[in-house]
């Protein structure tokens, strides 16, 4: 559903992505770990078209993602942000209905407002939170009304960056569960950011270790543990010895 081949992207004399080739199957589940500041987020929006790579090709479904109908292309996406995004003047249903009241998705009023009320019990949330606003709600709560919104208009793919941050462990679970039974049930293609381990094994099929702008290690979750890659071994255990550098 997703390839990315030879992609560069530089910052100034900051080179992020170095030539980052990674293909995400069909109705699969990868999650991209790595550092802070290895161009994780970087190559979600490379895929997004919200940043234009120096080089390199991004297919979406097998078309090039940078020609054709913009606002067709971006209706397949559905994201959940790191730190909830939400619109605090909103109230909660027209968050989860954001792009169900604007645009070629539009509906009428009343039929985005049942959307999203089934939405947000999709993911634990009761009808009465229809109309609170973000700030009346736990950063819990935050996160599953963003989770609403990102499978509101039923997408293809979806995008979750660092979905559990911030959240105590228990919260995490419940979001991480969440996310793996609605990707299964959608048959959607997710593309996840997280430095969470306990995130990356409930959520993913598959996982690819972004290191200086490469990908250093790709395959399937279930040989993570067994990959003999020292990169991938030193981040999967939290060493501060390895081939990675801490910055001190």
């Amino acid at each position: 559903m997703i390839r990315l081949e030879n992609v560069h992207k530089a910052f100034g004399e900051n080179r992020v992505l170095r030539g980052l080739t990674l293909e995400v199957p069909k109705g699969t589940s990868m999650v991209i770990i790595g550092g802070s500041g290895t161009g994780k987020s970087v190559a979600l929006k490379c895929v997004l078209g919200l940043i234009a790579p120096d080089q390199g090709k991004i297919f979406v479904d097998g078309q090039d993602a940078t020609t054709g109908d913009r606002d067709a292309f971006l209706a397949r996406f559905g994201m959940l942000f790191q730190g909830g995004a939400l619109f605090d003047s909103l109230p909660v249903w027209q968050n989860v209905a954001f792009r169900l009241l604007r645009g070629s998705l539009k509906r009428p009023a009343a039929e985005a407002r049942e959307i999203a009320i089934e939405k947000l019990r999709r993911v634990g949330l009761k009808p009465d939170v229809a109309d609170r606003f973000p700030a009346e709600l736990s950063g819990g709560m935050q996160k599953r009304v963003g989770l609403a919104r990102a499978i509101a208009a039923e997408p293809e793919i979806i995008f979750f960056d660092e979905p559990t941050t911030g959240l105590d462990p228990i919260m995490a679970g419940v979001i991480n569960d969440l996310i793996r039974e609605i990707v299964v049930e959608m048959g959607a293609t997710a593309m996840t950011i997280t430095h969470d381990m306990t995130s990356v094994r409930a959520i993913a099929d598959n996982v690819a270790m972004l290191h200086d702008g490469v990908i250093q290690w790709t395959g399937p979750v279930k040989e993570m543990d067994h990959s003999n890659d020292p990169y991938l071994d030193q981040f999967i255990h939290g060493r501060a010895e390895g081939p990675i550098e801490a910055v001190r």
